[in-house]
């Protein structure tokens, strides 16, 4: 598996922003200054694409020691979806619409797993948000088993933007949650849904909660409090296809 692609230098940075390229995560040089850095900064603040300032030295490795001036950039390996077409077109296919929100989730080994359980299950898309969201790399795609090239996936601002989208197709929101008394195996999956799973820290955060329609989790017999999230994911989307079967 190839690593994503790297592109190096400020104007090419910023080229590739005005492009649409999809940037997973740009790497800038601490005490970079001039017009030109300033123009690149003002491009990754308003398209909210993740940065780090890293020592030049880790700049020279990343670019194999080209002329990076100060800016490396690492770009994903897939092209994301539209989500307002992607709703869409679920919608008029005639099927029940099935999506995955992930609120945060920032480990690229559960966001592979996730995904691979997504496209086993008949998931329609999944929706991350641009900001601490775990990217779409080599590691990602590897533990998808190459399902993230067969996954619909979305990157929204903010997941709220895709819950009042999804709202407004008369998709119902169902939050994993231990914040609830409810039990997954009481939700009507047959219904048109999305599945919220939360961070692996924190879960889903409480301005999300408020937003849903159902609050549902599993049932623990164990000592732990908590599953892995991308183990949890599994079990809710298998229970949507139990009932849908």
């Amino acid at each position: 598996m190839e690593e994503n692609t790297t592109i190096f230098g400020i104007r090419a940075i910023i080229e590739a922003i005005e492009s649409d390229a999809s940037l997973n995560k740009v790497y800038l040089q601490k005490g970079l200054r001039g017009d030109l850095f300033f123009q690149l900064d003002k491009l990754l603040k308003k398209n909210k694409i993740s940065t780090s300032v890293v020592p030049t030295e880790k700049l020279d490795r990343l670019s194999k020691h080209n002329n990076h001036q100060g800016a490396v950039a690492k770009i994903s390996p897939i092209a994301f979806h539209d989500l307002e077409v992607l709703i869409e077109t679920t919608v008029e296919s005639g099927e029940t619409p099935l999506f995955l929100l992930l609120d945060q989730v920032s480990d690229v080994r559960n966001f592979g797993a996730i995904i691979r359980t997504a496209e086993c299950t008949g998931v329609n898309g999944i929706i991350i948000q641009k900001s601490g969201s775990a990217p779409v790399n080599a590691e990602t795609i590897k533990t998808s088993a190459g399902a993230a090239f067969k996954m619909p996936i979305c990157k929204v601002d903010h997941i709220k933007d895709a819950m009042f989208q999804l709202q407004a197709a008369n998709i119902k929101l169902l939050a994993a949650t231990e914040k609830t008394e409810d039990n997954v195996f009481d939700i009507d999956f047959k219904q048109p849904m999305a599945i919220i799973m939360g961070s692996e820290h924190k879960g889903v955060s409480n301005s999300v909660l408020k937003m849903v329609d159902y609050k549902a989790k599993l049932p623990l017999l164990g000592e732990i409090e908590s599953l892995n999230v991308s183990v949890a994911c599994g079990a809710f989307l298998y229970e949507a296809v139990r009932q849908r079967q």
